[in-house]
């Protein structure tokens, strides 16, 4: 089996975490299925220098054309973004660079059976041109946002309805996401369920005893309660909500770890609530390092506004460390079970009641593990390679 996977969010040497869910199913895919030939193009937009001064702009200028990431080589070939009019117009010119990679990679001897598309707009727009003009079956896997924000805009809603109608089968990271996408005109039999799952070797468990070495190496407090909060520094991610939190827990130390536009503002925010002290940023960190940082802290909380299938949450599990999230989208499907953690609503009152139970109530570490561990990647990576066979033979 032999598969071509297109994706816009995808991790590069730039930025070693951009969508790295996909990169990861991906892997788990070939780890349970070693014969399976994958190929990656995961474009990236143009910009013409990569100095650090212009931010993450820049960084896409650093990206490499091509690469290899565990043993599968991923090109990123570039596609011209246009700014405020960027939405409608780059659909049109991410299937343009699209068809030029894969022509590019057919002359030089490439042959797939399908493409494994992901995100719906634009990626999934251009991803349906591309396989109908070179009339390959093709899957797109929804995230989140293509299928709860972007289709408020008419334009893009209605290039996702063809979408969805033209592949050759949908799927979703949790039924929160499949139920929309049948809203939105899915046939509900070509749309499936596949949820990420962990990778509990490289999250592995640590106990209360194994805390106090943890929390050593990483220079943090021994008898101190400490929250992690983990995702982009933007608005929806909910991290100013969990630093107006922090004045309701005495004590704490809040540790927030990812990079954004918002860190300025979080700062500043900080400051004025009176908790500076309390809150700690530390910016983007590698999976093995988060991991560490999930076994040091008592409780992770995310605060997001929405989320398909939220990875941290399982991964904080998996390490014993059991969660405190909002009760959104696809959130209840990942925290099913008291030992898991504690559901509450956006906003900061039940956020700062959250935190306090469990910090006041500690769950069994050993317990939240137990949990995550019936989310482990086999199930999904059988579901997706049995569903990607079916497909290719009734196209053959």
């Amino acid at each position: 089996m032999r598969i071509l996977t297109i994706s816009t969010l995808y991790p590069n040497a730039a930025n070693p975490r951009h969508g790295i869910f996909v990169e990861t199913r991906l892997r788990q895919l070939k780890k349970h299925y070693p014969e399976t030939e994958i190929t990656v193009i995961a474009p990236v937009p143009w910009f013409p220098s990569s100095h650090p001064i212009f931010g993450r702009y820049g960084e896409h200028a650093s990206v490499p054309v091509k690469e290899t990431r565990y043993g599968i080589p991923v090109y990123h070939p570039r596609y011209l973004v246009i700014p405020k009019i960027g939405m409608f117009w780059t659909p049109a010119a991410l299937a343009w660079c699209l068809k030029k990679q894969i022509r590019t990679l057919i002359n030089a001897g490439l042959e797939f059976d399908l493409i494994d598309g992901h995100y719906f707009y634009p990626d999934g727009v251009a991803i349906a041109a591309v396989a109908k003009a070179l009339r390959k079956p093709f899957t797109v896997t929804a995230r989140g946002t293509d299928i709860n924000l972007i289709p408020d805009y008419p334009s893009a809603r209605r290039q996702i309805q063809q979408v969805l109608s033209a592949s050759d089968h949908n799927l979703a990271v949790c039924e929160a996401l499949r139920t929309a996408m049948i809203d939105l005109g899915a046939t509900p039999d070509r749309v499936s369920t596949l949820r990420n799952g962990v990778d509990l070797e490289l999250f592995s468990f640590c106990d209360e005893s194994q805390q106090a070495g943890l929390r050593r190496a990483l220079d943090l407090p021994l008898n101190t309660p400490i929250i992690l909060s983990v995702g982009l520094l933007i608005e929806r991610k909910g991290h100013h909500l969990v630093i107006d939190a922090l004045r309701q827990i005495p004590g704490a130390v809040l540790l927030i770890a990812g990079c954004g536009p918002l860190r300025k503002t979080l700062s500043v925010l900080a400051e004025k609530y009176g908790v500076a002290d309390r809150v700690r940023f530390l910016g983007r960190l590698s999976q093995e390092e988060l991991s560490a940082y999930y076994g040091a802290a008592n409780v992770l909380t995310l605060a997001s506004d929405r989320e398909g299938w939220a990875n941290v949450l399982l991964e904080s599990m998996a390490c014993g460390t059991p969660v405190v999230a909002t009760n959104i989208w696809g959130t209840p499907e990942v925290v099913q079970q008291p030992r898991a953690g504690i559901l509450v609503e956006r906003n900061v009152n039940a956020i700062a009641a959250g935190l306090l139970q469990i910090l006041s109530t500690p769950l069994p570490r050993a317990a939240t593990r137990r949990y995550a561990e019936q989310f482990d990647w086999s199930a999904t990576s059988e579901g997706q390679y049995h569903l990607f066979r079916r497909l290719i033979r009734s196209a053959t």
